[in-house]
This record gives structure tokens, C-alpha cells and sequence, in this order.
């Protein structure tokens, strides 16, 4: 019924925000930037306000990736998306270079990268700063996670244990030599992948895998998402915040999280800072000052386009990661199998954290080189980012300049 409430009330409202988008365009910046701005008594407020109403609004579709070229020293360079494997629940798709087969030192073929997306409200896309960022010196695959409430119930059930077979599947699909960098949420998945390609002596075990930010084990440290997570047993998660999606979706009545819920609950742990961002997205619209208005404009877009997930994978998750902390207590099984993360020994480790991270506090992420017992200490390596939240752990000048150079370092040494 809560979703049902929801889409109804969007569909209410839908209208009367194109009205104001229009409002916006037509009395708003965009004259203004062409010199004709009207001579009418507040029309400047209205366009702004017309747009910050218009704004707030939460779309179901994933953004455009919109990385149609990378710089490469001195030169630009064409970028296609290309699709390397499409499954109901998600799909495996390539930022091509056009010059990837010369691309590299002396000839070699670029380290092939996979980023594995989160699968946690938002779409891929959220990550295209570290796509774009990676691009430069490396040929990278990403993991595009689909709409919880587009995929027919037909598909069958998207779990915890699904989550990690897709994983290793698409491993498989790019072959030996692969490097993974997963960031927040799939580090646990990840790190379940690699030690159960490890126990199985897959031939494609990954060269190496970077996590960043994710939540290896909970008990370290516990920020406000692991004490939420706590706070009810797993039956409250299932009745209160899994609904059903309406049956004018082509995923009707399967049982999801939705991701306007999901998203409810992260801009609840910061309201003012949400708040104050519109705020300043009015008076930088007034004084004129477009590229910082359309810098929040552009956050808030991809970040109010929400992903529903499978309510499986949600409950699995909350309860194996956030309350049961099975991979970090060496207890998790996935399909009767366990899980022992002491058998990674061929794949690299290295562990990124955020200083100021009120999401992923500092201690999670690092907890997975305890886990890796088997791997070589000249294997493994840890960096915290100084004065970054969990956002500027994979996205922003801090990790364009200091995080990411890290990580090149790390997969070039070990390609």
C-alpha cells in the first residue's frame, strides 16, 4: 500500500513540476545567459524557485553514464558504451576506448578493469566519476544493475548468494587477468566472490581487487547505518520497508525495497546539509552564478534517480552484513557453500577509507586484510583518504588526484 500511496501522489504532483520546468526555462537562467533577461518584477525569484520545485523529484530511470570521450595526455579520445553480457537483474557493460588496441605501455593492452556497482538505491551511474577517472589508463567494464520494478516476477528471486554469482559470471566473462575495484555496499559480495573462485581454483581468479568503502565488518567502529541496521530484528526490515511494486510495472508484485524509501533514509542522516544545498541552489540561480548551480543541479539528479532492489537481496543483505556480520565471522554460506576468505591467494588486496566517513566508518574496510590471511603481505595495502566523506572516497578531486593514483599504482604492479 505504501508503495501504491507513493506513485500516486507522484503522479499528482508529476504535472504541476513540468509546469514549473517550463516556468524555469522560460523565465529563468536560461534567458538571462543569452543577455535577454525580462524586464518583469520578480521573474529572477520565480525562475529560480520554479526550478527548486521542479527539482524535487525522484526519477526511476538510470542516467546517462554521459562519458562519450577521455582525455589521454594531450588527446581526446571516443568512448562507446558497449554491452559484454545482459541478464534480467543486471548487465555487463564496457566503456570501449577507440584506441584501446594501442593504447598501454609499449604496445600492451590496457589492465582490464571491472567496477562493481553497488546495488543499494542508486544506479551505476553514480559511479561515472570513477568510470570516467579509470578510463584514462585502463579498460573498463562496469556492473549496470536493473530496476527492481522492471524485472518480471518470471525472472525468479535476485538474493545475496544471486548477487555473487552474477559477480563471478561476469569475471568469467572477461577472462583471466582481471582487476576489480568495488566500491561501498558489493565490497562484501566481492570479497565473497574472489575467496569462493579461490576455494573452487577457478582459472580466473582477479589479479587484484581494490574495495573502498564498504562494510567488511560492521562491529568496528558503528556509524548511524549500522546502529539503524540493529535497531529491529530482520521480520521488522520485511513487514515496515518491503512492498510490492505496483501492477502498472512490468516488475509487478515482486516484493522490493524501494529506493524512494532508501533514499528517504540517507538524506534523513543529513537533512540540513540537503537542505542548505537547495538553498544555496536558489541564491546562486539570483546572483547569476550558473556553474555552481548547475554543479548541485547535476548531484541531485543522478542522485534522486532511485533504484528498487530485489527484497531478497535487501533482507539478505541487512541480515548477513549488518546484524549477523557472517563474512566477518568466517560463518557465511551461499548456496550451501561456505565462504573462507583465508583462501585468497592469488588476488591483490588493497583497502581504501574515507576520514570522514559517516556512512562506512574508518576500521570496516580494512577489516577485510585480517580476513585475507592467505595473501602475501607485499600483496596488501591500506590508504585513508584525508578530509573526504564516503562520496569522496570514489568521486570528486580527491580522488582524482590522491586516491586514484593509488589505485593505478596498485593494478599496473600487479597486470
Amino acid at each position: 500500500m505504501l508503495y501504491d500511496a507513493y506513485q500516486t501522489v507522484t503522479d499528482c504532483v508529476g504535472p504541476w513540476q513540468q509546469a514549473a520546468r517550463w516556468a524555469s526555462s522560460w523565465l529563468g537562467h536560461g534567458l538571462e545567459r543569452l543577455g535577454h533577461w525580462p524586464p518583469l518584477p520578480g521573474a529572477r525569484e520565480a525562475a529560480a524557485a520554479s526550478e527548486l520545485f521542479s527539482r524535487l523529484r525522484l526519477t526511476h530511470h538510470r542516467p546517462h553514464f554521459g562519458i562519450e570521450s577521455v582525455q589521454v595526455g594531450e588527446t581526446s579520445v571516443r568512448v562507446t558504451e558497449q554491452v559484454v553480457v545482459q541478464r534480467p537483474f543486471g548487465t555487463l557493460l564496457r566503456f570501449e576506448r577507440e584506441d584501446v588496441a594501442q593504447a598501454g605501455d609499449g604496445g600492451r593492452p590496457l589492465p582490464r578493469v571491472l567496477i562493481v556497482a553497488p546495488l543499494s538505491g542508486h544506479f551505476a551511474t553514480l559511479l561515472a566519476d570513477t568510470a570516467r577517472t579509470m578510463l584514462a589508463d585502463h579498460d573498463v567494464y562496469i556492473t549496470d544493475w536493473h530496476n527492481g520494478r522492471m524485472v518480471p516476477l518470471r525472472e525468479g528471486a535476485f538474493g545475496l548468494a544471486e548477487y555473487v554469482e552474477h559477480v563471478i559470471g561476469f569475471i568469467e566473462a572477461l577472462g583471466e587477468g582481471t582487476h576489480l575495484v568495488a566500491v561501498c555496499q558489493p565490497c562484501v559480495p566481492v570479497l565473497a566472490a574472489v575467496a569462493l573462485m579461490a576455494q573452487r581454483e577457478h582459472p580466473a581468479q582477479p589479479r587484484s581487487m581494490t574495495l573502498m568503502a564498504g562494510p567488511i565488518d560492521c562491529r568496528i567502529n558503528p556509524t548511524q547505518v549500522n546502529e539503524l541496521a540493529t535497531s529491529k530484528p530482520i521480520d521488522w526490515f520485511d513487514k515496515h520497508l518491503v512492498h510490492h511494486v505496483p501492477w502498472r510495472y512490468p516488475g509487478a508484485g515482486r516484493r522490493v525495497y524501494p529506493g524512494f524509501l532508501q533514499l528517504s533514509a540517507f538524506m534523513s542522516m543529513n537533512p540540513d546539509r540537503h537542505r542548505q544545498a537547495f538553498v544555496d541552489l536558489y541564491r546562486h540561480r539570483l546572483k547569476g552564478d550558473h556553474d555552481q548551480a548547475d554543479a548541485t543541479a547535476d548531484f541531485y539528479d543522478e542522485y534522486f534517480a532511485v533504484n528498487d532492489l530485489p527484497g531478497e537481496f535487501y533482507l539478505e543483505t541487512v541480515a548477513q552484513v549488518f546484524q549477523e556480520y557472517t563474512l566477518a565471522r568466517g560463518t557465511m554460506v551461499l548456496n550451501g557453500e561456505p565462504v573462507d576468505t583465508a583462501a585468497i591467494r592469488r588476488t591483490a588486496l588493497f583497502t581504501v577509507e574515507g576520514e570522514r566517513d559517516d556512512i562506512c566508518a574508518i576500521g570496516q574496510t580494512v577489516a577485510a586484510h585480517d580476513l585475507c590471511s592467505g595473501i602475501k603481505p607485499w600483496m596488501k595495502s591500506h590508504h585513508v583518504q584525508l578530509g573526504v566523506g564516503h562520496y569522496g572516497v570514489f568521486s570528486g578531486r580527491r580522488w582524482r588526484q590522491q586516491i586514484y593514483p593509488r589505485v593505478r599504482e596498485m593494478i599496473h604492479s600487479m597486470n
